[in-house]
């Protein structure tokens, strides 16, 4: 049933993109009902206003907080205009219909992100403004609520189309946007407080989602919840796919413990085909394309330095899907541009997710990021001979890729440069069998390798497979009742082996 808006109530912390809807209501003859800022807002654009004041008999009281609870507002909202004993009501207590609700809330969320303190927090939790949203989102029947200033353009488009009335169609579809307003509030004051409380609840609100063309594969349905502008400017190419993002991801993580290094990291099913350290871009990318030419195809690539020319020559020979760097030199961005489908991205800050969290069975699981790089001082060397310096920072170069490495998982590497890995395997020996005969298909020794494995060895086996091979030092969090067996080899065959105490598992 369609409505004409006789009556508005506006009450707004912004007012970006607000004057054009409240000309356009003018223009249309529609009463104001207004407060504070808003109130004055409307008036110096030369319109009448109904201080909220006036209807309620009550100033604006408790610093504020207090305003607009009151039974002639709230009436106006929520009493039913086809309701008999609803109308009666209303006639008996002079309450006047109000049939526009523009109301946004406090910024809950950007205060706490610039890190306001706990008072300034608090006294930003809305408290008249959630209730009109919802009032007004619960009688979407009779009235219409616009609960953010992202609605504006909508709601000017709608209101001129159909010459300042609504549909009922139009009214539910902004109260489930208003609910989608509220419950992403609720959740955010409540995950503030929980950093503290630490209450076994979870909750967790994305605003912003986009559909993708189909899920993981394409009989199924994707939606990504999240602004990716945040973290991407996307410089050519197609959208991405639920696939992309989902190595995307890996591959700026793994990138992320790269710190201060020029580093190369070739990505496909989430795992690293490919990762190097060097002087440059070029030098980096042609060692970690090196480790396995032929998983590259189809691969998504990053980076953490700009990519110049010289980078781009080499790295346009080769067929890609996606390309992240901080930044592109203006020929190798042209250079790179020539494939249209070809996807480039620049990133634009790091990821700081500190929790993870999937769905399964009947709930959903939630842990802290594994933030944990395993440096030199946390090597324990518990065989007779120690690594080498060279070798130790080979050991951390190997650890670092194993920690982004599905399990059971066995990296080979030198420093600076990933040889091979056996990934996703049931056993540890298969992945270190894996891993060797990849490194042998691809023209490596393993002489004078390290060996990285992400949980401890139940048995000696992978330290003996690996001293026929060459390996000459091993790197693992240590743990299984049986190390001294490991360590006793390892001794036995001049091997240097560390212990980190961190095991690494990824699932």
């Amino acid at each position: 049933m369609q409505k004409k808006i006789n009556r508005a109530l506006i009450s707004v912390f912004y007012k970006d993109n607000l004057e054009s809807i409240i000309h356009f209501l003018a223009k249309n003859n529609v009463e104001f009902v207004s407060t504070g800022g808003t109130q004055e807002f409307i008036e110096k654009l030369g319109y009448k206003v109904t201080p909220v004041e006036q209807l309620t008999g009550y100033p604006s009281i408790f610093g504020g907080r207090v305003k607009t609870l009151h039974p002639a507002v709230f009436g106006g909202i929520l009493f039913r205009r086809d309701e008999p004993t609803d109308l009666t009501q209303a006639k008996e207590f002079k309450i006047a219909p109000l049939d526009l609700v523009i109301v946004d809330l406090y910024p809950f969320e950007e205060t706490v992100a610039k890190g306001g303190g706990e008072e300034e927090i608090i006294e930003k939790i809305d408290i008249g403004g959630i209730s009109l949203i919802r009032a007004a989102a619960k009688n979407y029947n009779d009235v219409l609520i616009v609960s953010s200033r992202s609605h504006y353009a909508e709601l000017l488009s709608l209101l001129e189309s159909k010459n300042s009335s609504t549909d009922l169609a139009d009214r539910k579809r902004f109260a489930a946007k208003a609910f989608d307003v509220t419950s992403h509030y609720d959740s955010a004051i409540f995950n503030y407080f929980n950093q503290e409380q630490q209450l076994p609840s979870f909750k967790s609100s994305f605003q912003a989602g986009e559909v993708l063309r189909y899920g993981e594969n394409p009989h199924q349905k994707g939606i990504y919840y999240g602004d990716l502008k945040e973290v991407f400017e996307k410089l050519n190419g197609k959208e991405l796919s639920y696939n992309n993002l989902v190595d995307v991801d890996a591959a700026v993580n793994l990138m992320q413990e790269f710190s201060g290094e020029t580093a190369f990291v070739i990505i496909k099913h989430t795992n690293a085909c490919g990762v190097a350290t060097g002087n440059s871009v070029k030098e980096a990318y042609l060692k970690a394309f090196a480790a396995d030419t032929l998983s590259a195809f189809g691969g998504v690539l990053v980076t953490n330095q700009p990519i110049d020319l010289a980078a781009a020559e080499e790295i346009n020979k080769l067929f890609f899907e996606i390309l992240i760097a901080p930044s592109y030199d203006a020929a190798a961005l042209e250079l790179l541009r020539s494939k249209k489908n070809r996807i480039l991205l620049k990133q634009q800050r790091p990821l700081t997710n500190t929790k993870q969290f999937k769905n399964l069975l009947n709930g959903v699981i939630e842990q802290d990021v594994d933030f944990k790089t395993d440096n030199s001082t946390d090597l324990k060397t518990v065989t007779k001979l120690a690594p080498t310096a060279e070798e130790v920072a080979a050991l951390l170069f190997a650890s670092k890729v194993c920690k982004h490495t599905k399990s059971n998982t066995i990296i080979l590497a030198i420093d600076g440069q990933l040889i091979s890995s056996g990934v996703g395997q049931t056993s540890r020996v298969d992945a270190l069998k894996q891993a060797i005969e990849k490194a042998g298909s691809f023209g490596f020794s393993l002489k004078g390798a390290v060996m990285a494995s992400d949980a401890f060895f139940p048995f000696p086996d992978c330290v003996e497979i690996a001293s026929q091979h060459g390996i000459r030092a091993v790197i693992q969090p240590g743990g299984s009742i049986k190390d001294q067996d490991s360590i006793d080899f390892c001794d036995r065959n001049n091997m240097a082996m560390v212990f980190t105490g961190f095991r690494h598992f990824k699932h």
